[in-house]
This record gives C-alpha cells, structure tokens and sequence, in this order.
C-alpha cells in the first residue's frame, strides 16, 4: 500500500470520530464569550489577563463569533482563559469518498468528450461498454498517484 494511502487512512481514523459531532459545534456567541462566562470572568476581566482594554476584548469576542478572527489571536485569548486551542479541518465524507467523486467526474468528462467523438464518426460505444469503460478509467485513475485528480481537467 503507497505511503500516501497509508497516511490517508491513518488521518481517516482520526477524523472520522470528529465528522457530524454536534458536539463540536461552536457555540452562537463563540466560544471566547461561552468559556468566559463559564467562568464567571467578566470582559474587563479578560482584557487584563489579555494586556488590553476592555473594548478591544470584547471586540474580539465579536470578531470569533462572526468568523473574524485571527488563529494567532485566538491562541491568544485561549491561553489567558486557560485553554487550549485545538484547530483542525474536518472533511465532511471521507477522504476515500472525495478522492472517488473525483475520479468519477473526471473519467465523466473524459467519457463525454470520447463518446461525442465516436457518435460524430458513427461509432458510438454500448451502454455496457460505457459502463465498463468509466469503471476502468475510475480505478486507473485512484491506483495512480492522487496528486493527478486535483491537475485542471
């Protein structure tokens, strides 16, 4: 098994339990403002711990609610709240999943253009051969290396 495949479904592994957990989910106010009044910390209180005012605090409470934050700044404000910042990119199918839609749509759009051609010199291909062939170029395309499924088509 190619290294790449191996190292695929390792990280699979990890992500899948992470996939649809609502539990993940983050918070509507964010999470800056949930775990601060978890706390019982008061904004004022969190600028301290962070070394700035009391307005810019809560306008970085703002800024991760609506998705406006830096990571650095994030990291920032978890270490005064006594966090960790956990950052990850949860795929929402697994990885195999995405790599053979892509599979599909390119031995797709090879097909369409093949049999345009073919039906043009009046040689159109069967249904079955069609069939077969799409099948063949999907997994001629996934045994190769994965890096060609992402070229422009």
């Amino acid at each position: 098994m190619p290294t790449s495949s191996l190292a695929r479904r390792s990280l699979e592994q990890r992500l899948g339990a992470l996939r649809h957990n609502p539990n993940l989910a983050r918070p509507p106010q964010g999470w800056i403002k949930a775990i601060r009044e978890a706390l019982g910390m008061t904004t004022s209180q969190l600028a301290v711990r962070l070394g700035i005012s009391q307005s810019r605090a809560s306008r970085i409470q703002r800024d991760e609610a609506a998705e406006a934050i830096t990571l650095h700044k994030l990291r920032d404000v978890a270490e005064a709240l006594d966090c960790t910042l956990v950052y990850a990119l949860i795929p929402n199918r697994p990885l195999d999943e995405v790599l053979l839609k892509r599979a599909r749509e390119i031995a797709e759009k090879a097909l369409v253009r093949v049999d345009h051609t073919m039906a043009l010199e009046n040689q159109s291909l069967t249904a079955d051969r069609l069939t077969a062939e799409r099948q063949r170029l999907i997994e001629s395309l996934l045994a190769g290396p994965p890096k060609q499924l992402w070229e422009k088509q």
